[in-house]
């Protein structure tokens, strides 16, 4: 039997998933695209995880697609047919993005080692990013003829700025972790042995929040980019509608008053 490609493990309300192709640095190939989706899935379903914390095996993230993967290794035969890339994104990246990107509860990336093309919007696309003193975010894009892919070009300009965004696609130079948090580009960056503690820690915060709320708060950042604010102002109205129907605005307001730890259940 071969071995998981994915790994899954539990701490309480948070599930890991670790990238578990170690020899490869854990790129990908469909196999592994297959696998992790059907862990989000998973973990989409189960009502008891309440974060889910996504890392890498071995010694990296993700050094982004796997080149020797039949489905985008160039043909070489004469007069073959170019591979569709833009097939592959449809139906591996896209799907793969926008499950992380509209889960039931907020994602953590821990980044240890490389995080490079696809694996580097992969760790940006989550909510939250921590990553190891070693770790680094290449868009290794265009030294192979392409464009950023898996968000990128949506992500980057978003999370740093045009310019930086474009410097950062344009050259695809390596950026250390201690830089990528400088400049807004992830969350933290902590010592290497902290990594897999920080993540936990932050991951099991966040498990004892208002998961709605959370939720709620990513798909209202994202809306606002392309809004006017008053219809920013008007997407908030209709989500705190919504909220404040919730046990977990009540319970935040009753445990606010009693000076009580809150106990959040929605999800």
């Amino acid at each position: 039997m071969a071995e998981p490609l994915v790994l899954t493990g539990d701490a309480g309300a948070v599930r890991t998933l670790s990238l578990h192709r170690p020899a490869a640095l854990n790129s990908f190939t469909t196999a592994m695209h297959a696998e992790l989706m059907a862990a989000l899935e998973r973990a989409a379903n189960d009502t008891a995880v309440r974060c889910v914390v996504l890392t890498g095996a071995g010694r990296a993230f993700c050094a982004g697609q796997d080149l020797a993967d039949p489905a985008v290794a160039p043909d070489t035969t004469p007069g073959a047919a170019p591979k569709d890339l833009g097939e592959v994104i449809a139906t591996w990246y896209a799907p793969l993005v926008a499950r992380i990107r509209t889960m039931p509860v907020p994602v953590v990336a821990a980044v240890n080692g490389v995080a490079a093309g696809a694996g580097a919007n992969l760790a940006l696309c989550c909510d939250l990013v921590v990553a190891g003193r070693s770790a680094s975010f290449i868009q290794a894009f265009t030294k192979i003829g392409l464009v950023p892919d898996t968000g990128g070009t949506w992500l980057l300009p978003r999370l740093v700025g045009p310019a930086r965004a474009l410097g950062l696609a344009l050259l695809g130079d390596k950026l250390p972790a201690e830089e990528a948090a400088r400049i807004g580009l992830i969350w933290e960056c902590v010592d290497d042995a902290a990594l897999a503690e920080t993540a936990a820690a932050l991951a099991s915060r966040l498990a004892a929040m208002p998961t709605q709320a959370l939720v709620a708060t990513r798909a209202a950042m994202a809306a606002a980019q392309g809004m006017t604010i008053e219809e920013a102002l008007a997407n908030e109205a209709r989500i705190q509608r919504e909220l404040g129907r919730a046990h977990d605005y009540r319970e935040g307001v009753e445990a606010f008053r009693a000076k009580r730890a809150p106990v959040f259940k929605d999800r």
